[in-house]
C-alpha cells in the first residue's frame, strides 16, 4: 500500500464504520463507503486483544501485504476499513489469504462494474 492509499484519520474511521456497508465473516469485517478518490483508499484495525504489539504489527503487515496482491478484488475506488478478528491470531499465512479473499468475492461478486 502506497501512503495515499492509507485511511488515517479517526473521523474517517468512525464514519466509514457507522454509515458504510459492511461485509463479515469469522476473521474480518470490511466496511466500506463511497470514496471521492480514483483510487481506493484502507485502514487497518487489530484491537489490543489479539495479543501483544509484535503480534498485532506482524497481522497488520502480512495484511498489508494481501491487500497489495488482491487489490483488484475490491469492487470500486471506495474507502476501506478491514477489522481484524481474534480467530486470525491462529491462522497460518496461507489460511488468512484464503480467508480474506473468499470474503472478497462473496462480497463483491454482484458490484463489480
Amino acid at each position: 500500500m502506497k501512503k495515499y492509499e492509507i485511511v488515517k484519520k479517526n473521523d474517517d474511521f468512525n464514519d466509514i464504520i457507522n454509515t458504510g456497508k459492511y461485509l463479515k465473516n469469522r476473521f474480518y469485517n470490511i466496511y466500506y463507503k463511497d470514496g471521492n478518490t480514483d483510487f481506493p483508499k484502507f485502514g487497518i484495525a487489530v484491537s489490543k486483544k489479539i495479543g501483544h504489539a509484535v503480534e498485532r504489527n506482524k497481522i497488520k503487515r502480512q495484511l498489508r501485504s494481501l491487500i497489495d496482491q488482491h487489490k483488484n478484488l475490491f469492487a470500486k475506488p471506495n474507502n476501506y476499513i478491514i477489522m481484524v478478528r481474534k480467530g486470525v491470531k491462529d491462522l497460518s499465512y496461507s489460511e488468512m489469504e484464503e480467508q480474506f479473499v473468499r470474503l472478497l468475492q462473496k462480497g463483491f461478486l454482484n458490484e463489480k462494474n
